[in-house]
C-alpha cells in the first residue's frame, strides 16, 4: 500500500510539475497565432464567408495544419539557437539578402499596422466614436503598454486579448448556420479560376500564415528564455495556438456565410459585416462582432510594430527586448514608436478607404510569405545550425507545399488580372 501511495504521490508531483512548466512557457505560440486574427484577417474571413459561403472552409482546414508546422519551426529555431529569425538570416545568407528581406518586411508590416488602426477606427465608428478620438487613444494605449511595461506584464495583457476572441464564436452560433452545409464545406475542396477567387485565397493564406509572425514568435521565445529541455511544452502550446486561431476564423466565416452569403449581401470588410449582421442575427451578434474587431485591432496594433522592431534590431545587431529601456535599446523602442505614429497618422488622413487597406495588407503578406518560408526551410535543415533538431520529412513536405502553393496562386493571380479573357 505504501508503495502504491508513493507512486500516486510521485505522479501527482510529476503532473503538477508538468502543468507548472507548461504555464511558465505559455504565451508566445498562442499570442502570435491569435494576433494573426487581426483587423485585416477578420475583414478577409468576413469577405470569404459573404462572397463564397462555406466554400473556402476546406482551405482554412488545410491552412491550420500548415500554420502549426510553420509556427513550430519558428519556435524550434528560437529555442535551439537562442537567436531570432532575422539574426539567423543574416548569419546564413549575408547582409545584402537580410537588408532586402527587412525592407520587404517593413513595407508589409507598416501596411498591416495601418490596417490595425483602420480596424480600431472602423470598429468604434460603429458605436458613433470618431476616428479622431479613437485612433490617438488606441495609439497611446499600445505605446504605453509596451514601452512602459515589461515582458511578463505585456504577455499577460496579450493573453487576456486572446480570451476575448470568443466573441466571434458566440456570433457564429447566434447566426444559426446549417451545420450539414458547414461540414460539407470543410470536406469538399472547390476552386474557381478567376482573379477574385484567387486573390481571396491568397489573402486567406496570407492573413493566417504571415511573414511577421515568424519573426515575432521566434524572438518572443528567445526573449522568454525557453530552454531546449522544456521545448516539448512550447511545441504543444504552439500547436494549440494554431488550432485556436483557426477555430475563431472558422466561426467568423460561418457567421457571415450563414447570414450575408445566404441573403446575397456583399461587403467590403469587417465593419460592413457587423452592420449587415444586425438585422439578420440581432443586436448581440452585431455588438459582439464589432467588439471582437476592436479587440483584434488593438492586440495586433501592439504586436506588428513589436515584431518589426525585433526583426530589424536582430538583423543589424542592435539591442532588443521588452525589458530594455531607452538607454539600452533606443533603436528597438524608436522603431516601435515610429511604426505606431506613422500607422495611426495615416488613418487620420481624410477620405481614406479603411477596408481596402486591410485587404491589401493581407494580399501583400501572402505574396511575401514564400520568401520568408524558403529562408526558414533552408536554415532549419542546416545541421550546422540546428544539429539533431532539423526538420523531418513530413514537416518539410508540408512547409514546402504551402510555399509552392502561394507561388502558384500568385502567378495565377497575375495571369487572371493581366489576361482575364483567357479565364472567362
Amino acid at each position: 500500500m505504501k508503495s502504491i501511495r508513493s507512486l500516486l504521490l510521485g505522479l501527482r508531483k510529476l503532473d503538477r510539475r508538468r502543468i507548472m512548466i507548461f504555464i511558465a512557457v505559455l504565451g508566445p505560440g498562442i499570442i502570435t497565432a491569435n494576433a494573426d486574427n487581426d483587423a485585416g484577417g477578420i475583414a478577409t474571413y468576413a469577405i470569404a464567408g459573404a462572397q463564397e459561403g462555406y466554400g473556402l472552409l476546406w482551405l482554412l482546414l488545410l491552412i491550420t495544419f500548415n500554420l502549426a508546422v510553420v509556427q513550430e519551426m519558428a519556435a524550434r529555431m528560437g529555442v535551439v539557437t537562442g537567436k531570432g529569425l532575422a539574426d539567423l538570416i543574416r548569419e546564413r545568407f549575408g547582409v545584402k539578402l537580410t537588408f532586402i528581406c527587412m525592407v520587404l518586411l517593413i513595407i508589409a508590416n507598416l501596411t498591416t499596422t495601418t490596417a490595425e488602426f483602420a480596424g480600431v477606427a472602423a470598429s468604434l465608428e460603429l458605436f458613433g466614436v470618431s476616428r479622431l478620438i479613437s485612433v490617438p487613444l488606441a495609439a497611446a494605449f499600445v505605446w504605453v503598454l509596451v514601452v512602459k511595461g515589461n515582458y511578463k506584464k505585456v504577455e499577460r495583457v496579450f493573453l487576456i486579448f486572446c480570451m476575448l476572441y470568443f466573441t466571434y464564436v458566440i456570433s457564429g452560433i447566434l447566426a444559426h448556420p446549417p451545420w450539414k452545409e458547414v461540414m460539407a464545406g470543410m470536406a469538399r475542396p472547390s476552386f474557381k479560376l478567376n482573379a477574385s477567387y484567387i486573390n481571396l485565397s491568397i489573402a486567406l493564406i496570407g492573413t493566417t500564415i504571415t511573414p511577421w509572425m515568424q519573426f515575432f514568435l521566434q524572438s518572443s521565445v528567445v526573449d522568454k528564455g525557453v530552454k531546449v529541455e522544456d521545448y516539448a511544452y512550447t511545441r504543444s502550446e504552439v500547436f494549440f495556438g494554431a488550432f485556436f486561431t483557426d477555430f475563431i476564423a472558422f466561426f467568423i466565416i460561418v457567421a457571415t456565410a450563414a447570414t450575408l452569403f445566404s441573403h446575397g449581401i456583399r461587403i467590403n470588410g469587417a465593419a460592413d459585416a457587423a452592420l449587415a449582421l444586425r438585422p439578420l442575427a440581432g443586436d448581440y451578434a452585431y455588438i459582439l462582432f464589432a467588439l471582437g474587431l476592436l479587440n483584434a485591432s488593438l492586440m495586433a496594433a501592439s504586436i506588428l510594430p513589436l515584431s518589426t522592431s525585433y526583426a530589424v534590431c536582430e538583423a543589424f545587431g542592435w539591442e532588443s527586448g521588452m525589458d530594455k529601456d531607452w538607454d539600452e535599446a533606443p533603436q528597438f523602442l524608436g522603431l516601435y514608436t515610429g511604426f505606431i505614429v506613422i500607422g495611426a497618422g495615416i488613418i487620420l488622413l481624410p477620405g481614406l478607404p479603411l477596408m481596402t487597406i486591410m485587404l491589401i495588407s493581407q494580399t501583400v503578406s501572402g505574396i511575401l510569405l514564400p520568401v520568408i518560408l524558403i529562408f526558414m526551410l533552408i536554415i532549419i535543415n542546416d545541421r550546422e545550425i540546428m544539429g539533431k533538431h532539423v526538420n523531418g520529412p513530413v514537416f518539410n513536405v508540408m512547409a514546402w507545399g504551402i510555399a509552392v502553393l502561394l507561388i502558384v496562386l500568385t502567378l495565377l493571380l497575375l495571369l487572371t488580372t493581366v489576361f482575364p479573357h483567357l479565364f472567362g
